[in-house]
């Protein structure tokens, strides 16, 4: 039996990398937000969100976009705990509403 990496360790350089190229996407909006998100976090990504991450990257690129711009909430089927927490990383942050809106 092989052993399951704990979610929480360290990704590894080969499974950055290939997560990396995994992430390659056809609408280049979602190519940007994935970028920002490696510059920001690729030192520090875990085993678990990694796991998030590949899960976002089997959505359409329309449905992944929706779900970055924050079109939408969920999809048909809900996101896991870790899937979510990526999510929340990879959004543009939400700017304040305009004083009488």
């Amino acid at each position: 039996m092989i052993p399951m990496p704990d979610a929480h360790a360290p990704l590894d350089e080969r499974a950055l990398s290939k997560l990396r190229w995994r992430c390659r996407r056809g609408l280049l909006e979602n190519d940007l937000l994935i970028e920002r998100f490696f510059a920001r976090y690729s030192d520090t990504l875990t085993v678990g969100q990694g796991n998030g991450l590949g899960e976002l990257m089997e959505l359409g690129d329309n449905d992944l976009l929706d779900l970055l711009l924050r079109r939408k909430d969920e999809l048909d089927a809900p996101l896991s705990e870790g899937t979510r927490q990526v999510l929340d990383m990879l959004r543009p942050p939400q700017r304040p509403a305009a004083v009488g809106q």
